[in-house]
């Protein structure tokens, strides 16, 4: 996100606008990829309740919670770009409070990946992990990009 230092994030992650809906999808294409036609919009707000109950040491994927919305929701699939974007509101506005702080850097993206929108970037994600005694990996050559490894032996479980 561009000029975060501008904006009020703990506004946007309160702006619900007609969230939660599904919303039917008719694209072949999109169906067959996510297997099904229910689209899930969960509200920013519903992203930072749930990245509040990751605990210490525990991580969780931005594709774990999406599954969790949809099987709650009864939809197929929840929308992959507002997901992305929603977790990272979370973040800036948890970074723009003094107090009441979402655990934000135990929130990755798929396969593990350090998330470089984060307030910070990789930089802040990664030191916050290793204080809870993850081991951060880096991959690439050209592309150099952050992994926690081993990941999935402390995935929190949403119910």
């Amino acid at each position: 996100m561009a000029n975060e230092n501008k904006k009020d994030f703990n506004a946007m992650l309160n702006d619900c606008k007609d969230m939660p809906k599904i919303q039917i999808i008719t694209d072949e294409k999109s169906i067959k990829k996510y297997g099904g036609d229910k689209m899930y919009f969960a509200p920013p707000i519903d992203y930072d309740r749930v990245m509040r109950l990751v605990p210490f040491g525990k991580l969780l994927t931005i594709g774990k919670i999406r599954d969790y919305f949809a099987e709650k929701s009864g939809a197929d699939f929840t929308e992959p770009i507002t997901a992305g974007i929603f977790v990272s509101i979370v973040a800036w506005a948890s970074f723009q409070r003094s107090d009441d702080e979402t655990p934000f850097w135990r929130t990755l993206k798929a396969n593990g990946e350090l998330n470089p929108k984060y307030p910070g970037g990789i930089e802040v994600q990664k030191e916050k992990l290793e204080e809870e005694g993850h081991t951060i990996i880096k991959k690439g050559r050209k592309n150099i990009r952050y992994f926690v490894k081993d990941y999935e032996n402390v995935l929190f479980e949403l119910k």
